[in-house]
């Protein structure tokens, strides 16, 4: 009786070849989340040419995150709906002494002396935790910058009839024909100047260190 052979062998020569073709299969079809970020410019980087200007304290509004998202606004343990209007009081003060250099005629704040000169010294130093959670930062954020957007939208108002939020959109838009940008332009910098956006955010502390 005859023996049979040994197993019949496979053909694996096209092996290679499907496992090429569904690798370009998944890295065509497959999508990658990604997050959009804030929509933030960075200043050009200059190198220092003269020594840093003195920061009065009175023209810092300090707000901290802590890693259970609870905030500390002026050393004061505050709800995050109270934090714009916080910040609109400040920026709004204008505590510096009429007819002085630094006097506000436009601000419509409690002109404190005790608190920002004007809206062009004051600064918003943010500092979170590093175990903060991304959407009380994101939260926060919104907040600081629609107090700016408050302010301007006011002053735009007062000046133009115009929303600011409007102008900038309308400004950033490329669509938008350019006779009307180049309308926008010189309003929207007049308004961005009345209240420029300082917004600092300072390193980030180590975990638990605000309570």
């Amino acid at each position: 009786m005859a023996r049979r052979g040994g197993a019949p062998e496979v053909n694996a020569g096209s092996m290679a070849d499907i496992a090429f073709l569904l690798l370009i299969f998944f890295l065509v079809t497959t999508t990658i989340e990604t997050d959009a970020g804030l929509d933030r410019m960075l200043p050009p980087f200059e190198p220092p040419t003269e020594e840093p200007p003195i920061i009065k304290e009175k023209n810092i509004f300090t707000v901290n995150i802590n890693k259970d998202g609870q905030l500390l606004v002026e050393d004061e343990l505050t709800n995050i709906k109270d934090l714009r209007k916080k910040a609109v009081a400040f920026l709004d003060n204008g505590g510096a002494p009429s007819g002085s250099p630094e006097y506000c005629s436009y601000c419509q704040g409690k002109h404190d002396p005790a608190s920002s000169d004007n809206p062009d010294k004051a600064i918003i130093s943010l500092k979170n935790d590093r175990e903060t959670k991304y959407g009380t930062y994101i939260t926060v954020q919104n907040e600081l910058v629609g107090a700016y957007n408050e302010l301007r939208n006011r002053e735009a108002q007062r000046l133009y009839k115009q929303n600011f939020t409007d102008m900038e959109a309308a400004y950033l838009n490329p669509e938008t024909p350019s006779s009307i940008r180049d309308g926008l332009k010189d309003k929207v910098k007049k308004i961005q100047d009345l209240f420029p956006q300082k917004l600092s955010e300072a390193e980030a502390a180590p975990p638990g260190t605000i309570n």
